[in-house]
């Protein structure tokens, strides 16, 4: 059995892909995979250390800064779909499957033309521009979200929701509180913004900081390793220390403990951080990237929003004014913090993984 897996240029697209592969490997020993990326993408250097056949074509996103550089993009698409072509030939693959990420198109496209087997999956509650078109060539497409089917035009299709990291929800709450030095009784928010950190929030943390200092909450904040020390020395200028219920961390490697310790997170709205939020049934105020493709963040959220499964503040209104009233809101009303839980954790599908093996293998 031969298969290609492309995806790629966020870890979004490339750590479902690596579960698929991973699980595939695990049930089919003999499997042959070869992972397609692009040789600048996060992908690069992320696959090649995991063991999988690598190999690249040239492809970037459309840059719609302006009307030159998005015509450069368009005029190096046929390069990468003609170095799709070589690789797909070259390896006879029996399936193709397409994570997505502006690499994934050509190759899932020219093998949609070739006749192979073509499987699809899709994060985002609204599909972006490349899944829409390849739902109707491909033999079948997955989701995460329910609420993109009524965007595509897919000939066949399954909601299976998107696979996890395998420690989340592998620690209970006390278990983590511990492991962390935290109280056991009391409110805990966790504050995080993506392996880089994110400004906006942080900025927002800084102006609140000081208003929680004392108060029957204790924070875990994790900044980014670039943003670290200048909180720090903003922070240090202030009072010297910042609040003894708050502890300010660069990066967690573990952050799945952080995660099972909180009441209330406090991120971005990817949908790997969303499918990790509802297997915990961990509510969270969402501040969606603003520079997402096609805004696809906080689509990703107001699902949720609608649902009653979490709050969110769009980056153009955050302050630390405005995120310290929304969390006290939650904080203050158990009935609002348990109800965001239930409806959280109801949109969780731990079996995702199976799902999406069954189409595979089907």
């Amino acid at each position: 059995m031969k298969v290609i897996i492309s995806g790629g240029g966020t870890g979004g697209h490339i750590y479902p892909a690596l579960a698929i592969a991973a699980e595939l490997q695990a049930i089919r020993p003999e499997v042959k995979i070869l992972y397609v990326g692009t040789e600048k993408g996060l992908e690069s250097t992320i696959v090649p250390k995991v063991g999988l056949e690598f190999k690249t074509i040239d492809i970037s996103g459309l840059d719609r800064s302006s009307m030159l550089k998005a015509t450069k993009t368009i005029a190096r698409f046929p390069v990468s779909f003609y170095q799709a072509w070589d690789i797909l030939r070259a390896f006879g693959p029996d399936i193709v499957i397409g994570t997505g990420g502006y690499v994934s198109f050509p190759v899932v496209y020219i093998a949609a033309v070739l006749g192979c087997k073509t499987i699809i999956h899709e994060q985002n509650a609204v599909p972006g521009l490349a899944n829409r078109h390849l739902a109707k060539k491909v033999d079948h497409t997955m989701l995460t979200f329910a609420e993109a089917e009524k965007h595509l035009q897919a000939r066949s299709l399954t909601v299976t929701g998107l696979p996890v990291r395998k420690e989340i929800g592998q620690v209970d709450k006390d278990t983590a509180r511990k492991m962390l030095q935290l109280k056991s009784d009391q409110f805990t928010l966790v504050v995080f913004g993506g392996s880089r950190g994110a400004a906006s929030i942080n900025k927002a943390m800084s102006e609140m900081l000081f208003r929680i200092s004392g108060m029957q909450m204790q924070v875990i904040w994790i900044t980014g390793e670039a943003n670290y020390q200048e909180i720090i020395t903003q922070i240090s200028d202030a009072s010297g220390n910042p609040p003894e219920n708050v502890s300010i961390r660069p990066y967690m490697y573990d952050i799945e403990i952080a995660l099972a310790a909180a009441d209330l997170a406090v991120c971005r709205a990817g949908a790997s951080t969303i499918s990790e939020l509802a297997i915990l049934g961990l509510p969270a105020i969402f501040i969606p990237y603003p520079y997402a493709a096609e805004n696809h963040q906080e689509k990703n959220a107001r699902v949720l929003v609608e649902k009653n499964a979490a709050d969110m503040i769009i980056d153009e209104f955050l302050d630390g004014d405005t995120l310290f009233k929304r969390i006290e809101r939650i904080r203050q009303d158990k009935t609002i913090l348990k109800t965001m839980g239930q409806n959280m954790l109801n949109e969780a599908k731990p079996d995702a993984l199976k799902k999406i093996m069954q189409v595979i293998l089907s």
